[in-house]
C-alpha cells in the first residue's frame, strides 16, 4: 500500500532543513548527539527522494517524446553559461550599481531545479536507443524570429507574446519559437 503524506515533500524538505539548522555548527562530527545525527539523515532521506522522483519524471517525459515521434529537435542551450552569476557592476564613486543578482539568483534556482541538462541527457540517450532523431538546433532568436516573413527584431516580442513589427503576424512567443525550432530542424535534415 502507497503511503499518502498529507505535506508536500517541499515543506516537508524545509521543515527538517530548518530542524536540522537549530544544531550548532562548530562541533566536530564525532561531538555530535544522535538527534543531530538523526536530523542530517532526514535531511539526506528527503533529498534522495526528490533526486529519485525528478530521474523518474525525466525519464517518463524522455520515454513518451521518443514513442511519439521519430524526430525530436530541441534548442542547443548552453546551460553552464545560463547559470551563471551576473558581473558586478562598478559605479563612477568606487561603489557598486545594481546588477540583478538577487532576480538572477531564483532564476539560477529554477533552472538547476528544472533539471534540463539531466532531462537533455536522458532525452539524447534513449532517443539513441530507440533509433530516433533528436537534433539540437542553435536557440539564437528563436523567439524573435517571425515564422512567417522571417524578419528578426527585438521589439517583435512582448510580454504579452509575439506580433511581427514587418509582416503582423502574432502567435503565442513559445508557439512561434516552437515553429522557427522545427523549421531550423527541417533545414538541419
Amino acid at each position: 500500500m502507497r503511503r499518502t503524506d498529507p505535506q508536500p515533500l517541499a515543506s516537508r524538505l524545509a521543515a527538517a532543513q530548518r530542524e536540522l539548522d537549530a544544531f550548532p555548527k562548530k562541533t566536530k562530527v564525532k561531538d555530535r548527539a544522535e538527534k543531530h545525527r538523526q536530523a542530517a539523515r532526514k535531511v539526506a532521506r528527503l533529498h534522495a527522494k526528490i533526486r529519485r522522483q525528478r530521474l523518474d519524471h525525466a525519464h517518463k517525459a524522455a520515454n513518451f517524446l521518443v514513442r511519439g515521434a521519430d524526430v525530436i529537435a530541441h534548442e542547443d542551450l548552453a546551460l553552464a553559461s545560463m547559470v551563471r552569476r551576473p558581473k558586478p557592476r562598478p559605479a563612477v564613486d568606487g561603489t557598486f550599481e545594481s546588477n540583478g543578482a538577487a532576480a538572477k539568483a531564483g532564476l539560477n534556482r529554477s533552472i538547476l531545479d528544472a533539471g534540463w541538462g539531466v532531462f537533455l541527457d536522458i532525452l539524447a540517450h534513449k532517443a539513441e536507443c530507440a533509433g530516433r532523431e533528436l537534433i539540437r538546433v542553435n536557440p539564437r532568436d528563436t523567439s524573435r524570429t517571425c515564422p512567417e516573413c522571417g524578419q528578426v527584431a527585438k521589439e517583435n516580442r512582448d510580454r504579452e507574446g509575439f506580433e511581427c513589427i514587418a509582416c503582423g503576424y502574432g502567435d503565442h512567443a513559445d508557439r512561434v519559437a516552437a515553429l522557427n525550432i522545427a523549421a531550423r530542424a527541417g533545414l538541419a535534415l
